[in-house]
C-alpha cells in the first residue's frame, strides 16, 4: 500500500491531478484486469462514482446505480471482497439477475468489488472488470486489496487537504451528478406515500422496466413530467 500511495502521490505529479484515476490507472497496469473504477456509496445505497479508467467501467457504476444491485453493493454491504470471474456461465448471469445479463451486453465477462474501509467506516468500493473471464489468483487478490487500501487512505487525504466545511472537488461533483435523484426521491416518497429508501426502490424499479438510466428518470420527475401514486406511475 505504501509503495502504491508513493508512487500516485509523486511529487512529480501537477497539482490538482486526478489521484484516484491514477491509482485505477495503476491498479489495471498491475493486474489482470481491464478497466476499474472507485465509488462512494452511501445512505440508501447510493453511489458516487469518484473516477473510473473508461466509458465500461463507468457503465458498470451506472448500471449499479439504476438496478440496486451488483458487486459493489455486495462488497460494500459484507465488508469483505465480493467478485464473479465469469458472467458468461448460467450461475454467473444469474447470480445478479438484472446486472449480469447488462453486463453482458456490455461486453463485461468478470467482475470484483474491494471494499473501501477502515475499521468500521465504510466509504466506498473499488470495482475491476474484465472482458474475458478470468480469476485473481491468491497474490493478485492480495494486490487487489493493497490498492483498495490505498484508495481509501488517498480519500481520506484529498477530504484533509480540502477546505474546512467542503469536499474534494471530484467527490462534490460526482454528488451534484446525483442531486436530482435525491430530490426526486422525496418527491415519489410524498407523492405516493412512501418512505425514503421504497421511493428510490420504486424509481429503479421504472428505470429498469423502462431501460433508462435512473438519473434520466429522476430528472423527468423533477420536472414534473413523471408522477408516482400508490396505483402506478402518470406521464405529465
Amino acid at each position: 500500500m505504501q509503495e502504491i500511495l508513493a508512487a500516485v502521490l509523486d511529487p512529480g505529479s501537477a497539482d490538482g491531478a486526478d489521484l484516484p484515476g491514477l491509482l485505477c490507472a495503476a491498479c489495471v497496469r498491475e493486474l489482470p484486469v481491464d478497466g476499474a473504477g472507485i465509488s462512494l456509496i452511501g445512505e440508501q445505497g447510493v453511489q458516487l462514482m469518484v473516477t473510473a479508467t473508461d466509458e465500461p467501467a463507468r457503465m458498470l457504476e451506472e448500471l449499479q446505480f439504476t438496478l440496486g444491485e451488483g458487486p459493489c453493493i455486495d462488497a460494500f454491504s459484507a465488508g469483505r471482497p465480493t467478485g464473479e470471474p465469469d458472467l458468461t456461465t448460467k450461475a454467473g448471469a444469474s447470480r445478479w439477475p438484472g446486472f449480469g445479463p447488462a453486463a453482458i451486453d456490455g461486453q463485461i465477462a468478470a467482475v470484483f468489488a474491494f471494499p473501501l474501509q477502515l475499521g468500521g467506516i465504510r466509504l466506498g468500493v473499488l470495482e475491476l472488470y474484465r472482458t474475458v473471464p478470468g480469476v485473481l489468483d491468491e497474490t493478485q487478490t492480495a494486490e487487489a486489496l493493497a490498492f483498495s487500501d490505498a484508495a481509501t487512505v488517498l480519500l481520506l487525504h484529498l477530504q484533509q487537504q480540502a477546505p474546512p466545511d467542503q469536499l474534494p472537488g471530484q467527490i462534490d461533483a460526482a454528488l451534484a451528478s446525483r442531486a436530482e435523484v435525491h430530490q426526486a426521491t422525496g418527491m415519489v416518497s410524498v407523492q405516493a406515500g412512501l418512505a425514503l429508501t421504497d421511493a428510490l426502490a420504486v424509481l429503479r424499479a421504472h428505470a429498469f422496466a423502462s431501460g433508462r438510466p435512473l438519473n434520466d428518470v429522476a430528472g423527468d420527475v423533477v420536472a414534473r413530467r413523471l408522477r408516482f401514486h400508490l396505483g402506478g406511475v402518470d406521464n405529465e
